[in-house]
């Protein structure tokens, strides 16, 4: 499968189609009677009072769902090979990204993170265009307009206007407008809903939006120990391909050594940024699925003992496999 995957040939889209369907049939076969989507947050529904919430039967949720992810694959992995990253062509990255964003149930269906990481994909396109660009204030304001967006949709991608100073600094000379212009490009968004605020009368409530940032941090996430048990490939795969990188790192072109680093310090901002929802979703870490699937392709790409490589993927696909066919 890995080896398929390592060269850069069309027919790959095929393969990775047939692969989406094998991930998610599972889970067709124990979905729930009903499934909600609702992707707006409470305080932005004002913008679509009558459109911000369906109910989709279960086969059509995740349908859509599967659609949206083949996408976002397939960006991720056109992202990855238009800035050289790995430093060859290939469709690893889009078979990562099929492969982690089925990992938990609850990844399988329409969510706001998943809507959000097409958002996401479009700030690294613009974020590591801020190598090279000449215009970078015009890249950080636009920048700062999607990280608005994307926190109506969903609160906590508010944090991944971090990302944003991470790139300025990583990228490019310090230069004070640079790292202004995206806050007036995220008060742009937001400015605009404070006049509907306005007109509605509700200005006062205004503020209650940035409520949550006050939320302390929780000690521990409460996941079952059989999520616990399919992250054990993920977090070995992960590991090893941090020790790879790592013994390439400083042979690495400037600008990919720059460039993972922003994606490591983009994965660590979506995984902690959850806790600004009330409510804790494992779809949250949808976000991480973008950076991690990456990282992932690195790895098996420069892998040198098939059988070793081979035999972690598969674990990790029958064990994602597995536990859709077994709810326990």
């Amino acid at each position: 499968m890995i080896n398929l995957f390592r060269t850069y040939n069309p027919l790959n889209i095929l393969w990775l189609g047939i692969l989406l369907f094998l991930l998610r049939v599972g889970y067709v076969y124990n979905a729930p009677a009903k499934i909600d989507f609702t992707y707006l947050e409470p305080f932005a529904r004002m913008l679509a009072p009558k459109a911000y919430h369906y109910d989709f039967p279960p086969l059509v949720n995740i349908t859509l769902a599967a659609l949206l992810v083949f996408g976002q694959a397939l960006l991720v992995n056109r992202l990855t090979n238009q800035f050289g990253l790995l430093g060859k062509p290939s469709f690893l990255p889009a078979l990562m990204y099929v492969t982690l964003s089925g990992l938990f149930t609850p990844f399988l269906v329409l969510s706001p993170p998943l809507v959000c990481n097409f958002l996401l994909i479009w700030m690294l396109y613009k974020l590591f265009d801020l190598y090279k660009g000449d215009d970078a204030k015009s890249i950080t304001y636009d920048l700062g307009m999607i990280v608005a967006v994307g926190s109506l949709i969903y609160f906590p991608f508010i944090y991944l206007f971090l990302s944003i100073w991470a790139a300025l600094l990583l990228f490019r000379p310090f230069y004070w407008r640079e790292w202004i212009i995206g806050i007036m490009g995220y008060a742009t968004v937001f400015f605009f809903l404070a006049v509907i605020y306005y007109l509605r009368d509700k200005l006062p409530e205004f503020s209650d939006i940035w409520t949550p940032l006050a939320s302390k941090f929780p000690t521990h996430v409460s996941i079952t120990s059989y999520n616990y048990l399919i992250l054990i490939p993920v977090v070995l795969i992960f590991v090893l391909g941090a020790v790879r990188i790592q013994q390439v790192f400083f042979r690495s072109y400037v600008q990919i050594r720059k460039s993972f680093q922003l994606l490591f310090v983009v994965f660590l901002i979506t995984g902690l940024s959850f806790y600004v929802k009330a409510q804790f979703s494992l779809t949250h870490f949808l976000l991480c699925v973008v950076p991690l699937s990456i990282y992932f392709a690195y790895y098996f790409l420069y892998a040198g003992v098939r059988w070793f490589y081979e035999s972690l993927y598969f674990i990790l696909l029958a064990g994602i496999v597995y536990f859709q066919f077994n709810t326990f």
